[in-house]
Parts: C-alpha cells; sequence; structure tokens
C-alpha cells in the first residue's frame, strides 16, 4: 500500500513470496515461511469479498532473520489477519488500553519507522497498521516490542475490506494515509486509493470530529486528493482556506520523505475532519 519501503537493516534470510506462504486453510506449504496461523497469511480474505479495483501490489522483497522472529513471536499476539469474517471489538484487540480508547487506522506503512514513532508519543492511543508487505509488518513489531509499545495492532491484507467489513461506522478516532502509491500513469489512475468511495468509506468509519490524514510528494495527486477530500459531504478541510496544511509536527519525516524533498519532490499533507 504504501508507496516505498526503507531498507532493512538485518541481514536477509531467504523466504517465499507471498503467494507460495500457507493460507488459512492449515497447514504448511511446501516452502512455506510460516505456519498456518502462526504469521501473516498471503490472502486472508480469499476471494469471498468483492473488490473491483486492487490499490497495491503485493511485497516480495526478502524477510529478514530477525523480522521473521519477531513474526513468528508476535503475530499470534499483536497481528490481525483481515479476513473480513468478523466485525473487530477494539476495546479487547488494544487491551489492556482502557475501554474506549481512540484508535487510529494507519493504511500503508512501509517499515514503520513513522508509525512506532507516533505510538511512541501518543501511547494512549491505539494504532492499528494496515500493510501487506511481510518485511514491514516484521520489522513494526519488532520496533513496537523494543520501543515498549503496547498500542501497536498490525492488520494483514486489503485495508478496504478492514473497513468496510471489519470496523463498525464511528469506531476511528482517525485514518492516516501517508505516501501512498501515486500510480503515475494515466491509465492506472482508477488505482489510487483516494478515491470518492472510499473517501466516504473512511469517512463513515470516522467519529465526529475524527481526522483524515493524508500526505504525498506527488503534486497531481494531492491536487486530486484535495479534490475528492473536499467534494466528500461528511468531511471538512481544517485548513481555514480550503487547502493543504504545513507538515504537523506530529506526523515524523521519514527516510522516504527526505529522499524526495533531496529530489525536489514538494510534500503535501490533508487534513480533514468528519463533521456530526
Amino acid at each position: 500500500m504504501s508507496e516505498k519501503t526503507s531498507e532493512a537493516p538485518d541481514t536477509p534470510e531467504t523466504s517465499t513470496a507471498p503467494a507460495e506462504r500457507a493460507g488459512r486453510s492449515g497447514g504448511r506449504a511446501k516452502g512455506a515461511m510460516f505456519p498456518a496461523g502462526t504469521g501473516p497469511s498471503a490472502n486472508p480474505a480469499g476471494e469471498r469479498h468483492e473488490r473491483r479495483i486492487r490499490s497495491f501490489q503485493p511485497r516480495r522483497s526478502r524477510v529478514t532473520a530477525n523480522q521473521r522472529d519477531a513474526l513468528l513471536r508476535l503475530w499470534p499476539k499483536w497481528g490481525v489477519e483481515i479476513d473480513g469474517d468478523r466485525r473487530i471489538d477494539l476495546d479487547e484487540l488494544f487491551a489492556p488500553l482502557p475501554p474506549g480508547s481512540p484508535v487510529v487506522l494507519e493504511i500503508g506503512f512501509g517499515m514503520g519507522e513513522a508509525t512506532v514513532r507516533m505510538a511512541a508519543a501518543d501511547p494512549g492511543t491505539g494504532v492499528l497498521a494496515a500493510d501487506v508487505h511481510t518485511p514491514g509488518q516484521g520489522n513494526l513489531l519488532l520496533s513496537a516490542e523494543r520501543e515498549g509499545l503496547s498500542n501497536v495492532r498490525v492488520a494483514n491484507g486489503d485495508a478496504i475490506i478492514l473497513l468496510r467489513e471489519m470496523l463498525d461506522p464511528g469506531s476511528l478516532a482517525g485514518i492516516r494515509v501517508f505516501f501512498p502509491d501515486p500510480w503515475p500513469k494515466k491509465r492506472h489512475h482508477k488505482r489510487r486509493i483516494i478515491q470518492p468511495e472510499f473517501v466516504e468509506l473512511a469517512a463513515s468509519r470516522l467519529a465526529p470530529g475524527g481526522l483524515l490524514h493524508c500526505a504525498t510528494d506527488w503534486e497531481p495527486y494531492a491536487e486530486q486528493m484535495l479534490r475528492v477530500l473536499t467534494d466528500c459531504p461528511a468531511l471538512e478541510n481544517t485548513r481555514p482556506d480550503g487547502g493543504f496544511t504545513p507538515r504537523p509536527d506530529f506526523r515524523p519525516m521519514t527516510r522516504f520523505e527526505q529522499q524526495g524533498l533531496a529530489k525536489g519532490h514538494v510534500v503535501r499533507d490533508l487534513i480533514f475532519r468528519r463533521v456530526p
């Protein structure tokens, strides 16, 4: 889901592509990375839920030994399969946070460096981070453990299915979509995640006053984001002039963003609020 990911710091070990990993049906496929139920599966929702256009590509890069170890140890505790078969009880998922604690959904987190920093700065808020990048999932779990965080959960699969099938209306305090794939070719624009249908769905899952926060370094996509978000009647721009928001202090600058700025890219933030 995220546009780019950072290189992992550990020595990589050979791993299989996600399509070769064991699915939900049980057992361990030949050459699979994880026995069923012990790590993120290749396609947790299968073909049971309609998804007309996939806005992401599965990441097939190598998983390091440390990332794999983190997935094996922590996935049963902090991992969520986006299978679309149940509604998530967020109070139960984020225990031991107090019942009713705010929860933010982050869609596409790369290697999770910004996710961990934001979670550490706001330990009373649950962060449900969704992605399909197995090395990033392992890296985020490992980083959260090293920082002693108890407010991070990692979801594997399609965020659209997560929003539509597994999260209740009005259940989220915020949704973050930082640097999604811009799909720059015109024929691929339909794959961009920020589309009217997605924004309406996302807004419906926000509690009144909840924030939808997007960021991109691709100027044409930023302009599209602004149009689509402005056109959603359930949202209002937190920027009084109706434009882009300067990068807020609470959104950390990642290595990917720094690389983009070094190339002359202009980073745009958009923060919209759910109206009552």
